[in-house]
């Protein structure tokens, strides 16, 4: 039978905002997670080790899964040892929910990696911010076709003082609503498109014994990334949200974010969500979904491929995807996702001569034209205009594209507010899921952010 072809460009917002975390959203960190052999503290090799014969060369990136975005990841990564064995490369896999807490950890000792991967918004600003990475304008230039193929905007997010800092590995997706719809036919229900039915869908299936929406929030990042971000700009918009993460005309304490946290708690009051959703990470909720335990979920374009690696033909295709439901009065268009541009490999400013050029050709085999297409074929979204042979994608793969093809992308929040903003949020829903007050948690945002910000 004759493969069809896909033309896939990954739609992208020129906004501020990230990833992640995607995901891996590339999934945002839990402090503490190390790798085998490397304590937390210990500096990359690389950057200033003495002259040898071999190129030494460090690179440290969050794709450590089984899944086959972060195989084909570490896939080029290897292909880039064996075709220059003139580098000596030390490659550093580190699970994602310790990612940024290794990278904050050697950042404060001045002692990056030579190449490492950097989600885009504030992550890699303060990298920029903080002096530690220099442009890819170089490589970008030297292989234009290349750079003329990422879809519009997808530089965006990564671009400071015209300045090129990093090539988006994968688009950033963050807020899919997916949905089982064998149990939504099997009990009669309606899939929610206004909160009243969503309230209603969620009594249903609580009342007959199955989860209403599967949570893994264990490393705190997914809450505030999948649900509120798309859930809160529903209630405030996106101008309110812009204008609260800058401190400049709004507030985080005023009446509508509170609203929006009280949406949000509402879910939680209901029993949408499993036992020991804080528990578990976004990977055992995936498989928790996947395998017909819960209705619903709400996560990021990275689920796709880590439930393909894993699920049957038949469990991928009973799933459904859309975008979270209308608010009512709300100020934000309903019609959108949270997400825009993703992450990518940017380079330690400290590198120059041999080992500069070989960081450079190194970012180019992981996110040159033949990763792209590799890296869509494992089932993520990318910035980049690729075909892709739709018999070596999953029909959830093609749902989700298709979805993002008919909406308009919303910031992430933990892509616009500052490091200290984003650890409050975090932090707060955790408690807001339990026992919290919404007022609480909208004031200790309010004051991380604002003092982050000296305001």
């Amino acid at each position: 039978m004759k493969k069809r072809i896909l033309s896939i460009a990954a739609s992208v917002l020129a906004l501020s905002t990230l990833l992640a975390a995607c995901s891996t959203k590339e999934s945002p960190p839990q402090a503490g997670a190390t790798t085998p052999n490397t304590p937390a503290t210990e500096a990359p090799k690389g950057t200033d080790a003495p002259s040898t014969d071999k190129v030494k060369l460090s690179i440290w990136h969050n794709y450590s899964g089984d899944d086959a975005r972060a195989k084909v990841i570490r896939g080029q990564i290897e292909k880039f040892q064996k075709e220059h064995p003139e580098v000596e490369l030390d490659a550093q896999a580190i699970p994602p929910d310790g990612y940024r807490q290794r990278l904050k950890t050697v950042a404060a000792a001045n002692e990056m990696p030579d190449v490492f991967f950097a989600h885009a918004g504030t992550t890699i600003k303060e990298f920029y911010e903080g002096g530690f990475i220099q442009p890819i304008n170089p490589v970008l230039d030297k292989y234009p076709d290349w750079k003329n193929n990422f879809t519009d905007g997808a530089f965006g997010p990564l671009t400071f003082d015209n300045g090129i800092y990093a090539a988006p590995v994968n688009a950033s997706v963050t807020s899919i609503l997916y949905y089982n719809k064998t149990l939504f036919e099997q009990n009669n229900v309606k899939v929610p498109t206004t909160w009243d039915e969503m309230m209603t869908a969620v009594k249903t299936f609580k009342d007959k014994g199955i989860t209403p929406i599967a949570l893994g929030n264990k490393a705190a990042w997914l809450a505030q990334s999948s649900i509120l971000s798309s859930l809160a700009d529903r209630v405030t918009g996106t101008e309110w949200f812009l204008k609260a993460a800058k401190q400049d005309g709004a507030k985080f304490t005023d009446p509508e974010f509170v609203q929006a946290l009280t949406y949000f708690k509402s879910l939680s009051e209901a029993g949408a969500f499993q036992n020991g959703f804080n528990s578990i990470d976004n990977t055992q909720m995936e498989q928790y979904f996947v395998q017909g335990k819960a209705a619903m979920m709400i996560d990021g374009a990275w689920g796709i491929t880590n439930m393909a690696s894993s699920a049957t033909k038949e469990q991928l295709d009973q799933v459904e995807v859309t975008v979270l439901p209308s608010i009512p009065g709300g100020k934000g268009d309903p019609n959108t996702l949270s997400g825009g541009a993703g992450g990518g490999f940017t380079l330690n400013k400290k590198l120059t001569g041999k080992q500069l050029e070989a960081a450079q050709e190194l970012i180019y085999t992981i996110s040159g034209p033949e990763g792209m297409k590799l890296v869509a074929e494992a089932n993520q979204i990318v910035n980049y205009k690729v075909e892709v042979d739709k018999s070596k994608v999953s029909s959830l793969f093609i749902k989700a594209y298709d979805l993002t093809q008919k909406v308009k992308f919303t910031p992430v929040y933990d892509a616009v507010l500052t490091s200290a903003g984003a650890d409050a949020i975090n932090v707060g829903l955790q408690d807001l899921l339990m026992k919290g007050k919404p007022e609480d948690v909208a004031k200790k945002l309010q004051e991380a952010q604002a003092k982050a910000l000296g305001k």
